[in-house]
């Protein structure tokens, strides 16, 4: 690791890519924006794109996937969206369903049908599946069964976790692109030496649980990919805390793969802020380069941007959301480790941020490619133009 900790070491993950914004005008106030979201907004900017090919198909063509994240419900009430969605996407990914409060109703009962029905829709329409996840510390939270809150403790913990995923792979064996084996592994708030979230997870197995989720699911499924999805958005830390994010999942992927864990992939989630993108080019294109050094891909698994403190105006935001997005994604497929990304949602119609980011003027959200109405926005053009200027590589 000594490589990694003398890089790192000097570097402080800058908030800016764009730039940094302050608060800005929203309902019954002068929509007056302030220097730094005027540089954000550019109205000179281009995001003129060519041909009206749909994105899976602008990132085929540079041996990209595009896909996103849905809903067995929306795709099933929504026909207009489930056929936007079919054009526009080559993988898909269940937001909820396999999640252990949608999968695991009881500790002796598991439910695939609402995730089938999703395997089955991408089946149908040519596209890949993905697994969203097996193992998370929310599990024990709000996105987890009451039971195993209730029932799971350090005597019965790992018989809990080998148990669910062996079930949920290979039931899945065969059909799957990809799984996110272990979801959210840092948060530095959490006070620890090595920055892990102190889950119930970690409580109870101790840091091995990463290396046990792996191993049980590659003996259960060892065609799909196995990935560490890791929190990469914005937590109100401070560039330290953000800083020792990085560092400390390049320390556990060192030391997953120098004791054999059959760990293959890194998602990098992508939840970035509109009002205070906190990316550096330099130091981004650092630790992507710093995992593609370990022999490991990289994907960016719930890539969208909150609108959340942008000004109300559409034009404006739009503007802001689709430079963002545009910057981002110009910026890391520039590594070729970097094979697949998925936006958390295809349509604004759709959006966690709605509920969990929305707006105080109360405005609707417009985080992602396509509008309420299914129609492409300046974000769609963004992440176009990002695929066709992408450098060509091999899946």
């Amino acid at each position: 690791m000594a490589k990694y900790r003398t890089r790192l070491g000097r570097r402080t993950f800058l908030s800016g890519l764009a730039a940094t914004a302050t608060s800005c005008a929203i309902a019954n106030q002068p929509r007056q924006l302030n220097d730094n979201v005027q540089a954000l907004r550019d109205e000179k900017r281009d995001f003129a794109v060519v041909g009206d090919a749909p994105l899976r198909d602008r990132a085929a063509a540079k041996g990209l996937l595009y896909g996103a994240a849905t809903g067995s419900q929306i795709l099933s009430s929504d026909s207009a969206f489930a056929e936007s969605f079919a054009k526009e996407c080559a993988i898909l990914v269940p937001e909820n369903e396999l999640k252990w409060s949608v999968l695991r109703p009881s500790p002796d009962r598991f439910d695939f049908s609402q995730a089938d029905a999703l395997l089955s829709f991408a089946r149908s329409h040519k596209m890949l599946f993905r697994g969203h996840t097996l193992v998370w510390g929310q599990d024990f939270g709000d996105f987890g069964p009451k039971w195993l809150r209730e029932t799971v403790n350090s005597k019965n913990a790992e018989q809990v976790l080998i148990n669910h995923v062996k079930t949920v792979v290979e039931h899945y064996a065969g059909q799957m692109h990809s799984w996110d084996v272990v979801n959210e592994v840092f948060d530095p708030r959490h006070g620890r030496a090595d920055g892990l979230a102190n889950t119930s997870w970690l409580k109870f197995l101790g840091i091995n649980y990463i290396d046990l989720a792996f191993r049980t699911a590659a003996q259960a499924d060892p065609k799909a990919l196995r990935v560490l999805n890791f929190t990469e958005y914005d937590l109100g830390e401070n560039e330290g805390q953000r800083e020792a994010r990085k560092v400390g999942v390049l320390k556990l992927l060192e030391r997953l793969k120098a004791q054999g864990t059959p760990v293959q992939a890194l998602g990098i989630q992508g939840h970035l802020e509109g009002i205070t993108t906190h990316f550096n080019p330099r130091r981004l294109k650092a630790f992507l380069r710093d995992v593609a050094s370990l022999g490991l891909k990289i994907m960016i698994t719930e890539l969208d941007v909150i609108d959340q403190k942008l000004p109300l105006d559409v034009d404006v935001r739009d503007r802001i959301v689709a430079g963002v997005y545009e910057d981002y994604l110009s910026l890391v497929l520039e590594e070729p480790a970097v094979t697949t990304v998925i936006t958390w949602g295809l349509s604004d119609r759709y959006t966690w941020h709605s509920r969990f980011n929305s707006r105080d003027d109360k405005a609707p959200v417009r985080p992602l490619p396509l509008d309420e109405g299914r129609k492409r926005k300046l974000a769609w053009n963004a992440i176009a133009r990002a695929f066709d200027r992408s450098p060509n590589r091999k899946l």
